[in-house]
């Protein structure tokens, strides 16, 4: 994701007053981090499970399995909610 359209969501959504010119470059970097890490999580799960590419469910266990993603996201009911319907299906 690039900083400018993380610049522009953070600017619509109006979560601070002012914002530093380096606030977009920050949060699109910790973004990507996130979003690296847990891929490549999945992605061994799916290799210890003998599938080649990686699933919702592959990425649910990852998720519900690690207590930091786990602290992480308990403040944000929803997507928790989200992947306990998708193991469910």
């Amino acid at each position: 994701m690039y900083g400018s359209r993380v610049d522009c969501y953070l600017r619509e959504g109006n979560y601070a007053r002012r914002l530093n010119a380096y606030a977009p470059m920050f949060l699109a970097g910790i973004l990507e981090y996130l979003t690296s890490n847990i891929l490549e999580l999945a992605a061994e799960e799916a290799c210890i499970m003998g599938k080649k590419r990686i699933t919702p469910e592959h990425l649910c266990w990852v998720i519900e399995n690690n207590v930091q993603l786990i602290q992480l996201l308990e403040e944000n009911t929803k997507s928790l909610a989200d992947l306990s319907e998708l193991n469910e299906n």
